[in-house]
């Protein structure tokens, strides 16, 4: 798989990523042997970037991460994150003070069984913590070798040009796909100051792979029993979205998975989508999307289909993330 350049730090990352989260949270029950030898198929295929964070299942997916990887370690780039606090039995609120951030990467560390993390983001501004004393914190780990590039998820313009003077930005986490189409509004802050852009559920949280039902059909675990996209209204208005995109995909011999990751991928080179899956044969097809090419055409054809994206908020009220 072809490499793409994140960032003016020297971050680099296969066309594809990883995105761990399933594997320990919000889609249903899953096997966590089954969640390793997905990540390990993964690093064969030629993913070499990796997504987790101490959130999804308070540090055991960095562990399951972690142990998949650590027979090729030095082959990967390994992305966690921190910001949540973990007083209760479930994240109350955000915490990003200097002396929190300081605990985490040292269980971070410990969890994935590493002694440098190669990005760490700040998973969610915290408004009660400057955002200069977040990335001051940071920065005192890339000078202790303990971290190597720094990266933001869900931030807005101001957050990102403060940030980015007091310590270089390397790559913006922030949700993008057919469906999401907001995070377009940052890309030209983010070019102008040579950040990399990772793409978090760039299959719309599973809606774009073809195999989407009304959020109420899921487990009581699984997010989309919440997500607004998923709800009545929504849901039907998406699914005949998706119709018309799976006809055109296999106009081109391909699925609509590998449609809409392409369709990310064409967004920029500088862009790496990390979907996320606990099947093998799902990994491979997402794989597959790298080789896909979009014509001009193409590209019209699916402008023409979801001018600006899908129906409904991808956060439930309340929840979504804000900008400044």
């Amino acid at each position: 798989m072809r490499e793409r350049i994140l960032g003016r730090q020297g971050l680099t990352a296969s066309e594809l990523g990883y995105g761990a989260m399933g594997i320990s949270m919000a889609y249903g029950p899953s096997d966590v042997k089954e969640g390793i030898a997905t990540i390990r198929r993964a690093h064969e295929l030629g993913v070499t970037f990796f997504d987790t964070a101490e959130l999804y299942g308070q540090g055991e997916n960095e562990r399951i991460v972690g142990e998949a990887l650590a027979p090729v370690r030095d082959e990967v780039v390994i992305a966690t994150k921190f910001g949540f606090d973990f007083t209760g039995t479930r994240p109350s609120r955000f915490d990003s003070r200097p002396e929190h951030i300081r605990e985490v990467v040292d269980n971070s560390l410990r969890n994935l069984r590493v002694d440098v993390i190669d990005v760490l983001y700040q998973h969610r501004v915290d408004p009660d913590v400057p955002i200069e004393d977040v990335a001051g914190t940071v920065k005192e780990f890339v000078d202790a070798g303990k971290v190597r590039w720094f990266g933001l998820s869900e931030a807005g313009a101001n957050t990102i040009r403060r940030a980015h003077a007091e310590h270089p930005v390397s790559v913006l986490q922030t949700e993008y796909s057919l469906f999401e189409r907001d995070v377009e509004a940052l890309l030209p802050v983010v070019r102008e100051l040579g950040i990399g852009f990772v793409a978090y559920s760039p299959l719309g949280r599973g809606f774009l792979t073809g195999q989407a039902k009304p959020g109420a059909e899921y487990d009581p675990g699984d997010f989309r029993t919440r997500d607004p996209r998923f709800q009545p209204g929504n849901y039907e208005k998406n699914l005949r979205a998706t119709e018309q995109l799976t006809e055109l995909a296999a106009d081109m011999g391909a699925s609509l998975a590998q449609l809409a990751l392409a369709w990310v991928l064409a967004q920029g080179d500088d862009i790496v989508p990390i979907p996320g899956t606990r099947n093998a044969k799902r990994l491979e097809e997402n794989i597959a999307a790298a080789d896909l090419g979009l014509d001009p055409s193409a590209l019209e054809r699916i402008a023409e289909i979801l001018p600006r994206g899908g129906f409904g908020a991808r956060y439930p009220e309340g929840a979504l993330p804000s900008w400044d």
